[in-house]
């Protein structure tokens, strides 16, 4: 090859690398995700880019979703109003960021209600969707999730008994949380998890709410060194879509975002972040350095009668909202029993 072929071969190489690439069929629908927590974080990998995948696939390439993580877009108590006001497409939410909001779905930050995040996904997720028009009435439900059962977490020990937690500084995961500790005479510092580090090493929080390797997602495992070995609570979550986005979509598109919002769809959603999450608590024994305080049978007692009252009040507040509470916890745990997520 001459000089001159050569510099030409080189040129088209060096424009072939800097060309933006084109697909080969461009999306006719593009959608915008957003949620708070990191893109290493196992529901973007495990769970949301093989969701979006998969309507990518089952459209014929039509739909596209771009995923925007760690509050890109806005903070993440802001998610609902974001999708409701278009600011994103679909939102990941965690209701119990927004105190006495949406009361009915706080049903699943009970402790003591749900043993696993699988069943208890695709089991919250069907019980959900008879109430999610009444209560998220301004924006689309597309599915309901929760993470597999965490527990408590401090600077300091002993976290064994409810005494424990009394005089000190406690980030909740949710309102539901927040009202227990209250209760037991510790005041409640409530911020995203995306926060937890940050308040707890600037003195913030003696104690933290949180499943097992969330620790080591937000960089708290060299801070929390003390943990209740009991699976205490879930927190429930959304992924919540812009009713007009949705209205305005083909017949075949809609259907497409149809079968992919469903109990099914829930579970394996929530599947992968929940074996990451309980592969914490391993993970954390074997890096030695901690203290897990595993509860006696008594004491495990003492948890759920400091837990006790918090039904009571969830029905009185899901009455006001305006269902049958009891009908609706009721089914609730049955729901749970069908799909093996009930606590024993």
């Amino acid at each position: 090859m001459n000089l001159k072929a050569l510099l030409a071969s080189a040129g088209l190489a060096a424009l072939a690398a800097t060309a933006p690439v084109v697909p080969a069929q461009a999306a006719e629908v593009e959608l915008t995700l957003s949620h708070w927590v990191p893109a290493t974080h196992a529901l973007q990998p495990g769970g949301m880019e093989p969701w979006a995948k998969s309507i990518k696939d089952a459209s014929g390439g039509r739909i596209q979703i771009t995923i925007y993580p760690a509050s890109q877009l806005g903070a993440a108590q802001d998610h609902y109003d974001m999708a409701r006001d278009g600011i994103v497409d679909i939102g990941f939410i965690n209701p119990g960021y927004q105190p006495g909001r949406f009361p009915i779905i706080a049903a699943g930050e009970i402790p003591f209600l749900i043993s696993n995040a699988k069943g208890g996904s695709r089991a919250l997720d069907e019980w959900y969707r008879q109430y999610a028009a009444r209560e998220m009435k301004d924006v689309y439900v597309c599915m309901a999730i929760i993470h597999d059962p965490g527990t408590l977490h401090g600077i300091k020990g002993p976290i064994q008994v409810p005494a424990d937690l009394k005089g000190k500084n406690i980030r909740p995961a949710h309102a539901t949380m927040a009202r227990m500790v209250n209760s037991l005479g510790a005041a409640s510092v409530q911020v995203p998890a995306g926060e937890m580090r940050e308040l707890i090493s600037k003195g913030g929080a003696d104690m933290t709410a949180s499943p097992w390797n969330s620790i080591y997602t937000f960089g708290l495992q060299d801070v929390t060194k003390h943990h209740l070995d009991l699976p205490f609570y879930a927190t429930t979550f959304a992924f919540v879509m812009n009713k007009a986005k949705i209205d305005g979509l083909s017949a075949a598109d809609r259907k497409v975002i149809n079968d992919h919002c469903t109990p099914e769809w829930a579970e394996k959603m929530a599947s992968k972040w929940a074996d990451a999450e309980a592969a914490g608590r391993q993970k954390m024994i074997d890096a030695g350095g901690h203290t897990l305080y595993k509860p006696t049978p008594d004491e495990v007692g003492l948890w759920k009668k400091a837990t006790g009252s918090l039904q009571g009040e969830w029905e009185a507040a899901a009455t006001k909202a305006g269902i049958d509470s009891k009908a609706a916890w009721a089914s609730l745990s049955d729901t749970l029993k069908k799909y093996g997520a009930d606590v024993k």
